[in-house]
């Protein structure tokens, strides 16, 4: 037996809602929003995932606890792989994921989910910033070909003629030290697909979330963990959700067809605006194929759509009501404009917004076989 989840959600009064590090961090106008808030929604739902949805996570926890303050959400940044892990193993309420559920995931989400599996959402998306340390250096101009060798370990150093060519800046005569991820990690996966798109004959592996074995970068867990690293190494390189990247490090423009895209929020949106979606899908699931091949002007390909991922159905009314609610709003324009003040991300566009909620309200409360 199975009943769709019905809800009426309000979402006004909270665009500009922020989270910082207070149960109302706007103070008094805040508290009384949430005292003023909808009551009748009770329950704790847990996520789990990308460690770059964190600051929009915490923008959306605490915009929609100002809606609903009976309602409770937890959220852990372990890394995509870890959060789409946990919810097939029916540990968490929903995940977190910077790359969309493969097709042996969704065959297993059945498990924890009902038949019809768990389904993605885009709900964030984030320019991948190539960060480096190089003091009084703000922007490199690189392409895909040069990226690719600089992170196989082939171009060694920063005044490397590969570089040279595509720069006209004093390059110092320094060692590159490569930072990649240590954890399995969505924006890994988006970042080896750039690479492999785009330059295959030099990244010859298929996009993956765990860094390729045979390549001996130094390491480090999360984006604020290979940012750090970066930050404190003289020399180093390596990529990060934007968000996480900080004043101290400069950015790479990437070359798209005949010129330099620098990273921006806009040039991201560029990118979800010309991806398609994935074939063979459920007419709920929203997963992306995005065009890393483009030379679109304006356009900034190396970018990652992170999901909230969902089971299509919950044994628990009160779970399903919370996530239904939750997931909402962070989809709404009202959630999307509080994760790009937050995060810097890129707001989704009007017509996936409303394809997303469409398909958040087809989630189902019944029996999981």
């Amino acid at each position: 037996m199975k009943a769709p989840v019905v809800l009426s959600l309000s979402l006004a009064a909270v665009v500009g809602l922020t989270a910082c590090g207070s149960d109302y961090p706007l103070g008094a106008e805040q508290e009384a929003a949430a005292e003023r808030g909808d009551t009748s929604l009770q329950g704790a739902i847990t996520g789990s995932g990308s460690s770059a949805q964190g600051p929009a996570v915490d923008a959306w926890r605490s915009g929609f606890g100002a809606l609903y303050p009976k309602a409770q959400v937890q959220y852990s940044p372990d890394g995509s792989g870890a959060g789409r892990g946990a919810l097939l193993a029916g540990a968490v309420s929903f995940a977190g994921s910077d790359a969309y559920l493969d097709e042996e995931e969704l065959a297993l989400s059945s498990e924890a989910c009902g038949p019809g599996g768990a389904f993605d959402i885009p709900a964030y998306v984030s320019p991948i910033s190539i960060a480096f340390n190089l003091p009084g250096i703000s922007q490199l101009n690189l392409d895909a070909a040069t990226v690719a060798r600089i992170f196989r370990g082939e171009i060694t150093r920063w005044d490397d003629p590969a570089i040279a060519a595509q720069n006209d800046v004093d390059l110092p005569s320094l060692p590159i030290a490569a930072i990649s991820r240590s954890d399995d990690s969505g924006t890994t996966e988006n970042f080896t697909d750039y690479l492999h798109a785009v330059v295959p004959g030099i990244w010859t592996e298929e996009a993956d979330g765990t860094w390729p074995s045979g390549l001996r970068n130094e390491n480090a867990k999360g984006n604020a963990g290979v940012v750090s690293t970066a930050a404190s190494t003289v020399g180093a390189v390596t990529y990060a959700d934007d968000s996480a990247v900080g004043g101290s490090l400069g950015r790479v423009a990437l070359q798209v067809g005949d010129e330099y895209v620098t990273v921006s929020a806009d040039a991201a949106a560029a990118a979800v605006d010309l991806a398609s979606r994935v074939p063979g899908r459920e007419d709920y699931d929203l997963a992306l194929d995005l065009d890393r091949t483009t030379d679109e002007a304006g356009v900034y390909p190396l970018v990652l759509v992170s999901y909230h991922v969902y089971c299509s159905r919950y044994e628990n009314e009160a779970t399903a009501a919370v996530v239904q609610a939750f997931g909402t709003y962070a989809v709404s324009p009202e959630g999307q404009a509080q994760a790009a003040e937050a995060a810097k991300s890129s707001p989704i566009s009007a017509d996936l917004s409303r394809l997303a909620t469409e398909a958040i309200a087809s989630i189902e409360v019944g029996d999981i076989p």
